[in-house]
């Protein structure tokens, strides 16, 4: 692609790259905070999106003024979302790009800010795919010191890969996560939901819209052969 160095790694977030669970985070929370008479948009999930889960809940409690701890909205969120998240299905051309990136020899990480177990259950439909990725890395990961946008997580994924964070690429659907590939010395394209101000993302080498815009072939530095 224009502009962006050829690599041999290809790292993606999970929730709105790979899997189409953010509606589903959306639901769960407008359901919760509607208890209380509030209503929740991208007014606030713009600055909830790819942080720590307890981060963004003390931002929500705290905008909104809802009368519960961030603990208890999380989990009344969890029990929500472990029912909702069995309905999630890959977003449009990840599998696709995902097996294309794979026969071109690249090695591929996932790395979330979702904990383990929420994340076991938005890939329970899809165990063989997401047991093709090298590493898969959630946020809850113990040798995870920081969040996003702290480079940290990228930096364990390229690590358990075997991979430098030069040779590295980032597919990131939130500014924090942009943030953070940033930080960790990785090129960023960005794939934000449509909702969201390109602005938003002014760090990233790289805005598209769906995957259908990238081209793995001209991403990925073949291996070479003896």
């Amino acid at each position: 692609m224009i502009g962006l160095r050829p690599v041999s790694c290809v790292i993606y977030d999970l929730d709105g790259v790979l899997l189409d669970t953010e509606p589903l985070y959306t639901r769960a929370t407008q359901e919760i905070v509607a208890e209380f008479g509030k209503s929740f948009g991208w007014e606030q999930k713009r600055h909830m999106i790819g942080r720590p889960a307890l981060e963004s809940a003390r931002y929500l409690v705290e905008a909104l003024g809802l009368p519960i701890s961030p603990e208890e909205y999380l989990e009344r969120r969890k029990r929500r979302l472990r029912e909702l998240f069995r309905e999630a299905m890959p977003l449009p051309g990840a599998y696709r790009f995902t097996r294309e990136v794979a026969r071109l020899g690249a090695r591929q990480a996932v790395a979330t800010s979702s904990e383990g177990g929420l994340l076991a259950c938005k890939t329970a439909l899809h165990r063989d795919w997401f047991s093709s990725f090298d590493a898969v890395i959630a946020g809850d990961d113990p040798r995870l010191e920081r969040g996003k946008p702290a480079p940290d997580i990228f930096l364990l994924a390229a690590e358990d890969v075997g991979v430098g964070p030069e040779h590295c690429i980032v597919i990131e659907d939130s500014p924090a996560g942009v943030a953070a590939a940033r930080a960790a010395g990785m090129q960023v394209i960005a794939l934000p939901d449509r909702a969201m101000e390109p602005s938003a993302f002014a760090q990233a080498d790289l805005i598209v819209w769906s995957f259908a815009e990238l081209d793995a072939g001209r991403i990925i530095v073949r291996p070479s052969r003896s």
